[in-house]
C-alpha cells in the first residue's frame, strides 16, 4: 500500500513551543472515539474553542494565516501522553505534514511515520533561531531530498534522517508498502534457505 509521497513541503509554519504537549491535548479523548467527527476541526479543541464551542481569537491556528499551516513548531516531548493514532489523524486532517522539535514522544512519532508526515528533531537553540527568523509573511520550506529547513532571511538548518524512514517518506511506503517492494529479495532468500535447511521447511506428511 502506499502513502502520500513527501519530497518537499514549503508554507505556513505556526509556533506553538509549548513543552510536554501530550496526544490528550492534541485530539481530546471525548473526539477520539467519535467516528463521525471531523478530527482537523478538533485538533487542539481545548484550546481552540471555549465552552460555547466558539473560537479563542488568541491561539495560533484561529488565526490567518496559520489556519492553513503545513508546519508546526513544537515545543520538547510533542505528543507524549497516550498511544492514540489519533493524534496524528487529527494534525494531518487539519493539513499539517510536518512537526519540528526538540523530542518527540516515542510512540507519536513511530505513528507519524506510518502516516506519511515527517517529524525533525532539532536542538532548541536552533529552533529558537528559524522562529526568530519568521513573522506571519514567512514561509518554510522543508526539503526530505536534501535534508534541509529553509525559512526566510537565508536561514538554513540540516536535518537527519535515517535512510529507511527516509526512503518510506519519499516513496510514499507505508509498511506493507516496504515489504512488497522486497518481495524479489525475500523470494530469493527463501528458495536459497529451502536448499541450505531442508529440515526447516520439510512438511510432515502422516496421512
Amino acid at each position: 500500500m502506499t502513502m502520500e509521497r513527501f519530497v518537499r513541503l514549503t508554507g505556513v509554519a505556526a509556533i506553538i513551543r509549548r513543552p510536554n504537549i501530550s496526544t490528550d491535548a492534541i485530539i481530546p479523548s471525548v473526539w477520539a472515539v467519535r467516528s463521525d467527527i471531523d478530527l482537523g476541526a478538533k485538533l487542539f479543541a481545548n484550546e481552540r474553542y471555549d465552552a460555547n464551542c466558539n473560537e479563542r481569537s488568541d491561539f495560533v491556528l484561529n488565526r490567518q494565516p496559520y489556519r492553513n499551516a503545513v508546519v508546526l513548531i513544537a515545543g520538547a516531548n510533542f505528543g507524549c501522553g497516550s498511544s492514540r493514532e489519533t493524534a496524528v489523524w487529527a494534525l494531518q486532517r487539519f493539513g499539517i505534514r510536518c512537526i519540528i522539535a526538540p523530542s518527540f514522544g516515542e510512540i507519536f512519532k513511530e505513528n507519524m511515520f506510518k502516516n506519511g508526515m515527517l517529524p525533525i528533531e532539532l536542538a532548541e537553540e536552533t529552533i529558537g533561531i528559524l522562529c526568530s527568523t519568521m513573522n506571519e509573511s514567512s514561509l518554510i520550506s522543508v526539503d526530505l531530498e536534501q535534508q534541509m529547513v529553509r525559512a526566510a532571511e537565508g536561514c538554513e538548518v540540516r536535518f537527519t534522517i535515517g535512510d529507511g524512514r527516509r526512503k518510506a517518506l519519499l516513496e510514499g511506503l507505508d509498511d506493507f508498502g516496504e515489504v512488497s517492494a522486497c518481495l524479489a529479495e525475500i523470494t530469493k532468500f527463501e528458495i536459497a534457505d529451502r536448499v541450505s535447511r531442508q529440515w526447516a521447511w520439510a512438511i510432515d506428511r502422516t496421512d
